[in-house]
């Protein structure tokens, strides 16, 4: 049972709100369409109902607030506006990410495929779908786990009538399940047909509810549609046979060929034109318009007695229902929820694309180009040969590729957003960020890994063993290494979490080493006055877990990484961006 109680928007400047005082109930069992013209407040009551948009009002998903259920999603499928998903991500793989984001098995997917009828298309690239195979991916999202609900928003927009038969006949199968199904429309005659009861709704106020066939009686028309080469003739005699009857008639002349005829039947109209010898070459009965016929240029006659107008609200108008209703209450915006398995989404996710494949090739190449051209020239030190960094690029390709990986983690799903109903919302959870920082990690150092073997590789065929030598000490290079990688690809999650987007993540990656690292330098110019050597033995003594005397050598590799410009820098932008991301997220808490 869904039931929405007073919901009413944040008033616009000088406006009335989009949506006021929006009261009905969806039942279980039964499919609910909320009828409405464009720019009725159909996509704003459906946000209100989700608290995705500021208010008052409450909505109750089976005796519960919105936020007040554990797992949203798998209490009420969503399907608002266009599919939010990677182009170059294929059907399989993006079903299969929003699976790990709900907590369910990954075969599932290939489970609501099938039901979908896209079985076959599960290699295909979203990018590539019609939008009717759009529409039944997002159909296959929203059913993903099992929802008692669903709210979609004009689903059958733009969809072939083959298409929104099947469509409906989904929904309705749902229904008969016991779920309870809710989708907008502005289409009288798509919800006289395709709904069991009908919410209308003008200007965000509540018209009418009523029962479909209710609905069809008193604000659809039956019409008699007529096509023949005489169309005027046939008006003529059809308006004197009305006028002799003392029958209410309305002849209304659509084109040069085409009549619409309320108030007769295809019997009478079909006699009248033999009697007269008029040729008819189509005679059908159709269901007309809501309301009153449209205005035509052409000539439009009303004969007989009074016109039978249909009533707007219907006996299922409840607006002067006197049932006792909760008071409105303000509704905020309600956080998003992150993934229920945020490891596994987040593997989905980077590997559902070709994108780390891709990066990563590009980097290794350019490495290997640039350590073959230090290697010619000479005089450079090996550690920066095997890492191809030259004196004159701020960061080595490797390093760049990682913090390229580590911004494309945010900055994709801000881009193609597919944790929330709304466009643009990422939950900010530490759960999804410690499988981000963790993936991005493992991402830098492979791909570091990577751009050593095959610079030595490129090295050792191109110019024998001349370039290379055996390290008397390794550990320090190594730990600077993978300290540079994971700090490029940690800064590059961090940014384009905070800024929301993968250029300002890569950005905050390059700002390291130009603008960072020289106020660094210049800090740590000069000698120290106070000696810190012991420095590893006095945080043996301070720690909770005493690590053995053979560890010094590490720790002491790894201050010695911090204590150089470079390293100093990385650890000072993490600090600033984490802190940065947690007021961000602070900030979002408090508001909400």
């Amino acid at each position: 049972m869904l039931q929405a109680i007073g919901l009413t928007s944040t008033p616009r400047r000088d406006l009335p709100p989009l949506v006021d005082d929006l009261t009905f109930e969806a039942r279980p069992g039964h499919v609910t369409a909320l009828l409405g013209e464009p720019g009725a407040g159909k996509t704003t009551a459906l946000r209100l109902m989700l608290e995705l948009e500021p208010g008052r009002g409450v909505t109750y998903f089976r005796g519960r607030p919105l936020h007040r259920i554990p797992h949203p999603g798998r209490e009420v499928g969503v399907l608002l506006g266009d599919l939010p998903g990677n182009p170059a991500r294929t059907v399989r793989n993006q079903l299969r990410m929003l699976c790990a984001a709900a907590g369910v098995p990954a075969s599932r997917a290939d489970t609501m495929l099938e039901v979908v009828g896209l079985a076959g298309l599960r290699d295909q690239r979203l990018g590539s779908l019609s939008l009717g195979m759009e529409r039944r991916v997002g159909l296959a999202a929203a059913l993903l786990a099992d929802p008692c609900t669903l709210l979609l928003d004009e689903p059958g927009a733009g969809l072939t009538p083959r298409e929104r038969g099947w469509l409906h006949a989904l929904l309705r199968g749902h229904a008969a399940l016991g779920g309870a199904v809710l989708f907008t429309t502005d289409d009288a005659k798509e919800a006289a047909r395709s709904a069991d009861r009908v919410v209308s709704i003008e200007a965000g106020r509540l018209v009418a509810d009523q029962d479909a066939a209710e609905f069809a009686r008193t604000r659809l028309r039956p019409r008699v549609a007529v096509r023949t080469p005489h169309a005027a003739r046939l008006a003529d005699v059809l308006g004197r046979e009305a006028r002799a009857a003392q029958r209410a008639v309305e002849i209304v002349e659509e084109s040069g060929s085409r009549l619409s005829v309320y108030g007769s039947n295809c019997a009478e109209v079909g006699e009248a034109a033999f009697r007269h010898g008029v040729l008819v070459h189509q005679l059908a009965d159709e269901t007309g318009d809501a309301g009153a016929p449209p205005t035509l240029p052409r000539a439009r006659a009303e004969v007989g007695g009074r016109e039978e107008a249909g009533a707007p609200g219907g006996s299922g108008d409840d607006s002067g229902d006197s049932r006792p209703r909760p008071r409105r209450s303000e509704s905020a915006v309600r956080r998003v929820g992150g993934p229920l398995r945020p490891l596994r989404y987040e593997l989905h996710r980077v590997f559902g694309t070709a994108t780390p494949a891709l990066t990563a090739a590009f980097a290794v190449a350019v490495s290997v180009v640039i350590a073959l051209v230090l290697a010619r020239a000479g005089q450079t030190p090996q550690n920066r040969l095997l890492a191809a960094w030259p004196e004159l690029l701020p960061l080595p390709p490797a390093a760049l590729g990682a913090g390229l990986l580590g911004a494309l983690a945010f900055g994709e799903e801000y881009r193609y957003p597919a944790l929330a109903a709304d466009r643009g919302t990422v939950p900010r959870r530490m759960g999804l960020l410690t499988a981000k920082l963790g993936v991005s990690a493992a991402l830098a150092l492979l791909l570091g890994a990577l751009a050593v073997v095959a610079d030595a590789a490129a090295l050792e065929l191109v110019f024998g063993g001349g370039p290379l030598r055996s390290p008397v000490e390794w550990v320090s290079p190594v730990a600077s290494w993978a300290g540079l990688l994971i700090g490029c690809a940690w800064s590059g999650v961090l940014a384009s979490g905070v800024f929301r987007s993968a250029a300002a993540g890569l950005a905050a990656v390059l700002a390291v080493p130009v603008a960072v690292v020289p106020l660094v330098r210049k800090a740590l110019d000069g000698p120290s006055a106070y000696p810190v050597g012991g420095l590893a033995a006095r945080l043996r003594g301070v720690a909770w877990a005493q690590w053995p005397p053979e560890a010094d050598r590490l720790v002491l590799g790894a201050l010695r990484v911090m204590a150089q410009p470079v390293g100093a820098a990385l650890v000072l932008s993490l600090m600033v961006l984490l802190c940065a991301y947690g007021f961000t997220g602070l900030r979002s808490r408090v508001r909400w």
